[in-house]
């Protein structure tokens, strides 16, 4: 009778063991220096946060008057929580992934009313500049595409600012920038374009 209970003892032990072990990559995503929610930069005052594995969610963000900023901590609700706080800036439509932000549809420089924003190819005979929102098609390990800031231009580089590049991503990169003939490029092959407020939108 003594082996019977000393297994179902194990047994149990382990068990609360693996649940612990659960709750703690939720919450740390592998990463013990950072809990999801846990701020690692910022842009201007506007937080990026920690989110831990990609596919993570924490609830959906509301303003406190019902816009929606998107899921917590998706890289779409950093971008929408940055142009709501840092531009007072709402878009008509706030809702879609990462790579919905750009509409195929829309020629260069022209503007992109489901976001209120103008909106350049990549290539484009617009040069980017900080500030711009910087949209990243979707690849086969993630069809939802990926959304970033620009935080600095250089001569041949762009920096950005991201949140939720995965668990050991960090929330700076920079990426190299093109002029070729009239126009720029950044050069990586899923950067679809980059959207931009302007001080003075169209009626």
């Amino acid at each position: 009778m003594k082996k019977p209970k000393r297994w179902l003892f194990v047994s149990v032990s382990a068990a609360f063991l693996l649940v612990g072990i659960f709750y703690v990559v939720k919450i740390y995503g592998f990463n013990l220096q950072h809990p999801i929610g846990k701020e690692i930069d910022n842009l201007n005052g506007v937080a990026v946060y920690y989110n831990g594995p990609v596919s993570n969610v924490s609830g959906r963000h509301l303003t406190a008057d019902g816009y929606n900023l998107g899921l917590k901590y998706q890289c779409v609700e950093f971008v929408k929580r940055y142009y709501y706080e840092h531009y007072q800036h709402k878009m008509p439509n706030s809702y879609g992934h990462a790579k919905d932000f750009f509409d195929g549809q829309i020629q260069d420089g022209q503007f992109n009313t489901q976001r209120a924003l103008y909106q350049y190819t990549n290539p484009s005979q617009s040069k980017p500049m900080p500030g711009d929102l910087l949209i990243f098609d979707g690849h086969p390990s993630n069809i939802y595409g990926h959304v970033a800031i620009i935080s600095n231009v250089a001569e041949n580089e762009i920096e950005i600012i991201q949140q939720n590049p995965g668990k050991q991503g960090k929330s700076r990169k920079r990426i190299p920038l093109l002029q070729q003939s009239d126009k720029w490029q950044i050069d990586n092959g899923r950067i679809l374009g980059w959207l931009r407020k302007k001080e003075k939108e169209p009626p």
